[in-house]
């Protein structure tokens, strides 16, 4: 019978650098949860996408505000229908 195969020095540094992987893996996980949680807390105000936003209409802006205002057209001709 032939002699048992012994494991080849690359098997034993692929298998090593596996052990180091996952040992190291606890650690990043802990980092990328504290960064996690340091940004949520920065984050308990106001949205920065909706901030100044109030519920309800929104005021126009400032290229409507030259438009002329058909509101009192409209006014104006429900009056003399009656």
């Amino acid at each position: 019978m032939g002699k048992k195969s012994r494991p080849t020095f690359k098997k034993r540094q692929k298998e090593l650098a596996r052990q180091q992987k996952q040992q190291s893996k606890p650690a990043q996980r802990r980092a990328k949860s504290e960064t996690k949680g340091d940004k949520t807390s920065a984050a308990e105000g106001e949205d920065p996408d909706i901030e100044g936003i109030r519920p309800g209409p929104q005021p126009l802006p400032s290229e409507w505000h030259s438009l002329p205002d058909q509101q009192d057209d409209t006014e104006d001709s429900s009056e003399d229908d009656s």
